[in-house]
């Protein structure tokens, strides 16, 4: 006997959902998903709620620090940065991953830096430790210059395809950390030291939004504002727009010509 075959439901208002409330509570399992879900008038059973879940790369932000996760099938690159000299902007950017602790479990914040200048060039905070992430934030950065190299870890956000593929496309050079070599991605672990140490570690957060605009407002002080002492005392963006690092005397000089300039504004 011939049966014919039903159609499959469509799950797209489910799943579009779930991304909805895994930014709301990024710390619900699946059990806890299922009862929100069933609160909203969905009819899944938990089951159901873990399967589409997973299938979408979404889970629960429990306590979790490990940010550089290898797969061994995926392709390594060689570190190009040993000897060498760094110096002008969109030479050489250096992209990582960092945790954030808030309320009930951890975010994560991709962060790309320029060596040279020090200016954050792209970020991306994310409830789930993905590409996509690391591919959202490259895509920001493009927009303000494309580096010669890029530098990374070996996680596999950095090794599998779509971030090799996304790289490569404009032509950069891929350099990666040597294994457990910390000292090679410095940069931008000093850039995540000073982010914690001047906000992160300051302030207790309770939602992503709230760490999301927390992040947006430092980094545009960070990056405008903030004096760097291995930049002579100037901004990152000073320093990526004018393609040197100016002296100290550079820096009181154009302070008082821009005093000075107030002045005669104010005298006519």
């Amino acid at each position: 006997m011939y049966y014919k075959s039903q159609p499959k439901k469509d799950n797209s208002s489910i799943m579009e959902e779930l991304r909805v409330l895994q930014l709301q509570m990024p710390s619900y399992g699946y059990r806890r998903m299922t009862v929100a879900l069933r609160e909203k008038g969905f009819l899944v059973n938990h089951k159901k709620v873990q399967a589409l879940r997973k299938s979408i790369g979404l889970s629960a932000i429990y306590p979790q620090k490990k940010t550089t996760i290898k797969n061994q099938q995926h392709t390594t690159f060689s570190y190009l940065l040993r000897g060498l000299v760094i110096n002008h902007p969109n030479q050489v950017w250096q992209v990582d991953i960092t945790y954030i602790k808030i309320r009930g479990g951890f975010v994560y914040l991709v962060g790309i830096v320029d060596v040279f200048s020090k200016k954050i060039m792209g970020w991306k905070l994310s409830t789930f430790l993905d590409a996509q992430a690391c591919l959202e934030a490259l895509s920001s950065a493009l927009k303000q210059g494309i580096p010669e190299i890029i530098n990374s870890d070996q996680g596999c956000q950095f090794t599998g395809d779509a971030w090799v593929g996304a790289v490569r496309q404009y032509g950069i050079q891929i350099s990666m950390d040597g294994k457990g070599r910390w000292a090679d991605n410095v940069h931008i672990e000093r850039l995540w030291r000073t982010i914690k140490y001047e906000l992160v570690y300051l302030y207790s957060f309770d939602t992503v939004q709230q760490i999301r605009e927390a992040l947006d407002d430092y980094i545009a002080f960070y990056n405008a504002r903030r004096y760097h002492s291995k930049l002579n005392y100037h901004t990152p963006n000073a320093v990526f727009f004018k393609k040197t690092i100016p002296s100290k005397k550079d820096l009181f000089d154009s302070f008082f010509i821009s005093q000075h300039h107030q002045q005669r504004s104010a005298m006519f």
